[in-house]
């Protein structure tokens, strides 16, 4: 009987540090999987559009001439060219000329993934002269009305509105304004596509 007691005493002694072994080995696997799915990297999620600014600028009837010289600079396809004869006829308005029906109402020309060189064609028949030198506005493309509402009116503050946010027949939220130093400001929402 002693020689089993030594050997039932060594087989328990010898399976207890065995268990504590495989104990810690199992403790440092279970510490390291965590690990391993804490240096994972999640899924990359696009980037909300951000706000974004462009010039503007203004022609005295050749602003096609001007986007087309831009174009061939930059590179390029215009996103749109619309023309003055395209808009609905506005109430208590006369009917414009066809000369100025065939003036630029709005060309847009990307520059980068974010910026656009953007234009058109003013006369005192659209209700502003081109001056040069002050032919120019600073467009900003905010992400939501409420954004652009913030804007408009944080901008417009001591200086005037020139057109009030409201919603387009182009399918924007727009307006413009010029701020208390004389710099003249659109801005923007850009319906959603569908």
């Amino acid at each position: 009987m002693a020689k089993k007691s030594k050997k039932a005493s060594r087989k328990h002694v010898k399976k207890k540090p065995v268990k504590k072994a495989a104990k810690k080995s199992a403790k440092k696997k279970a510490v390291k999987k965590p690990a391993k799915k804490a240096s994972k990297k999640p899924a990359a999620k696009p980037l909300p559009k951000s706000t974004t600014v462009s010039p503007y600028l203004t022609f005295a009837g050749n602003c096609e001439e001007a986007f087309n010289y831009y174009k061939s600079v930059f590179g390029g396809q215009f996103t749109y060219m619309g023309r003055f004869k395209e808009m609905p006829p506005m109430e208590g308005q006369p009917s414009m000329s066809e000369a100025d029906g065939e003036k630029v109402m709005h060309v847009s020309l990307p520059i980068s993934t974010e910026t656009f060189l953007m234009g058109s064609d003013s006369s005192e028949a659209f209700g502003q002269a081109t001056v040069m030198g002050n032919n120019f506005s600073i467009s900003v493309n905010a992400r939501n009305n409420a954004e652009a509402d913030r804007l408009y009116h944080g901008l417009s503050a001591g200086g005037h509105a020139t057109m009030p946010m409201n919603k387009t027949f182009w399918g924007s939220y727009f307006g413009m304004c010029i701020d208390k130093f004389g710099i003249q400001w659109m801005v923007s929402v850009e319906e959603a596509k569908k």
